[in-house]
Formats: C-alpha cells, sequence, structure tokens
C-alpha cells in the first residue's frame, strides 16, 4: 500500500448522526478490534491524512467517549449545536471550522458509516485528486456518484455559507468542475442503516481481511 504524498489532504468524519434506523449508535458498533469510529479513524491515517477532523453532536456524551478513549485530539472535535439539521449541518460546520491546517489541499467528506471501504479504493481515489488538485473528485459504483468526496480547499470552504439544502444539490451547482473515478468496491453499494446492512458489511470486512489487499480501480 503506497501513501500519496503529492497531495496533502484532511478528512472531515461526519459522526452526528443519529442512526435511527439501526437502532443503536452506528459509529459505537463493533469493528474488527475497535469500534466503527476508531476504525474509520486509524483508516484514514493509514491512508496519509495529514490532519482528520470528526464532527459530533455536543450532546452525544458516548461518543465523546469513545474519541477520548482512543485517543483523538479534543482540539480537532467539531461540535454540531443542530444535529437534526442532518449531514448538510454538519458538512456546514466543518466548513466553518477554523483549525484546518492551510497547507491541505483538499478535505475528504467522509461519512460516518463507511468502515466496509477498502484501503485501496481510498488510496486511488486520493491518488486521483493528486492528479486533479483543482477539481472535486468523486468516485462512482455502475456510475452512481458515492463517497467520499474530495473538495479542492477553496471549494470546501465554499460549502460554509452554501444555500443548497444538501451536499448533493451543492455538489450539482459545481457539476462542471467534477471528476468521476469508477471505483470497484463493493462497499460502495452498500448503505450502513439497518442491522442486516451492518451483518452485510461486516462480513465483507471479514472477506476482505482473510483475502487480504486487492486490487480497487
Amino acid at each position: 500500500m503506497e501513501l500519496i504524498e503529492s497531495l496533502p489532504f484532511g478528512a472531515l468524519i461526519l459522526a452526528a448522526g443519529a442512526s435511527s434506523r439501526m437502532g443503536r449508535p452506528k459509529l459505537l458498533l463493533p469493528w474488527g478490534s475497535t469500534s466503527i469510529l476508531g476504525y474509520l479513524v486509524a483508516q484514514w491515517h493509514r491512508v496519509g491524512a495529514g490532519q482528520i477532523a470528526v464532527v459530533c453532536a455536543g450532546s452525544d456524551e458516548p461518543i465523546h467517549t469513545e474519541l477520548e478513549r482512543i485517543g483523538f485530539p479534543a482540539a480537532h472535535i467539531i461540535m454540531n449545536p443542530e444535529p437534526a439539521r442532518g449531514m448538510m449541518g454538519s458538512i456546514q460546520c466543518g466548513a466553518r471550522w477554523t483549525g484546518w491546517d492551510p497547507a491541505l489541499g483538499h478535505i475528504a467528506i467522509v461519512l460516518g458509516d463507511q468502515p466496509h471501504l477498502a484501503d485501496d479504493s481510498l488510496l486511488t481515489l486520493a491518488g486521483f485528486a493528486a492528479q486533479h488538485p483543482h477539481r472535486i473528485c468523486q468516485p462512482t459504483s455502475n456510475g452512481r456518484p458515492r463517497h467520499p468526496v474530495f473538495l479542492p480547499r477553496q471549494t470546501f470552504g465554499e460549502l460554509a455559507h452554501s444555500a443548497q439544502p444538501t451536499l448533493r444539490d451543492h455538489l450539482h451547482t459545481h457539476a462542471q468542475n467534477i471528476s468521476a473515478l469508477e471505483i470497484k468496491d463493493p462497499g460502495l453499494d452498500i448503505d450502513l442503516d439497518t442491522p442486516a446492512d451492518y451483518e452485510q458489511a461486516v462480513g465483507l470486512f471479514r472477506l476482505s481481511v482473510r483475502s487480504g489487499p486487492s486490487a480497487s480501480s
């Protein structure tokens, strides 16, 4: 696994969701030897993120306890005072955060429930973003746009004051500046919303661990 050094990038992990369909906090579910949240933080460090920030609800004590348990720096926790606004509200909190390293060229917007993506897939996407430093870079699966999305710093900053209700709507206004990359990763087609989704994703993860690294582009 070769880290991408030509494009310093950060990762914004969205962890303020209510997990209503799962019935329990998704990011605290077991994943490997840790939690989903713990795995995501470690994974993005592993694939070369120069800085990681986590957006969570200020009142979500279990998430804060888990971040403390894994040694995540408190200075990189971004509070979302209105988590009911949904994903776009969390993204805007991240875009308004003043703690981002100015040396970062891109910020990856990372869903908090995607631990089942292969490291190689993230490395492939980061490498693609490095080749297109001024463009929004988004993975696709079977032609459908997926996450995570890498945004140039200036474009990411524009999200702070976007009037669009969702990230999808905001990206639509930048359609001419999006470069899509088709990635062969079955995890891209799994939405981790229900207990059945979780069991499917865990099975995929265990299979990938047994099989070892695989090509993802």
